[in-house]
């Protein structure tokens, strides 16, 4: 799908704020109601915009402790990396995980209470699952920039 230049300021207000009106959105573009009612839902149906959410303060939640963890498996087989990824998906804890290459074959974003409730997490959860080789956790001492935007030019 081709975006045109009211597309791309749509995506970006939609990142900003996609609690605003459809009236809203047609007065910051200039365009009818209806015609930003039919570009959203064309943005929706194309894939471009995948879902709605809130953001939380995890501070607020008492989820401001948060680790990278990267992780090397054993064996790199397609079945242990598909079950790896399934048992992954299971960890409310992880918010993110990203295959790589190099020298780990995973990170995974964790936010937990503290690093006791990491540790409960690491012993009782993430170790349990099979064929991961080794780990190194940083521990995150300041957010400089945590974005859920994509730049759209």
């Amino acid at each position: 799908m081709e975006l045109d230049q009211k597309d791309l300021e749509l995506v970006k207000m939609l990142q900003s704020d996609c609690k605003k009106t459809t009236k809203q959105y047609a007065d910051a573009l200039n365009l009818s109601k209806t015609a930003v009612y039919e570009r959203i839902r064309r943005l929706e149906r194309n894939g471009i915009v995948t879902q709605y959410v809130a953001l939380v303060n995890k501070e607020k939640v008492n989820r401001n402790f948060t680790v990278l963890c990267h992780i090397r498996l054993v064996q790199h087989t397609k079945d242990n990396v598909l079950k790896f990824e399934r048992e992954i998906l299971k960890l409310d804890e992880v918010s993110e995980c990203f295959h790589v290459g190099g020298d780990y074959d995973y990170i995974l974003k964790i936010n937990v209470e503290d690093m006791k409730s990491y540790r409960e997490f690491m012993i009782t959860k993430l170790t349990a699952i099979n064929n991961i080789g080794n780990t190194q956790s940083s521990f995150v001492i300041n957010e400089v920039k945590n974005s859920p935007t994509v730049h759209v030019a």
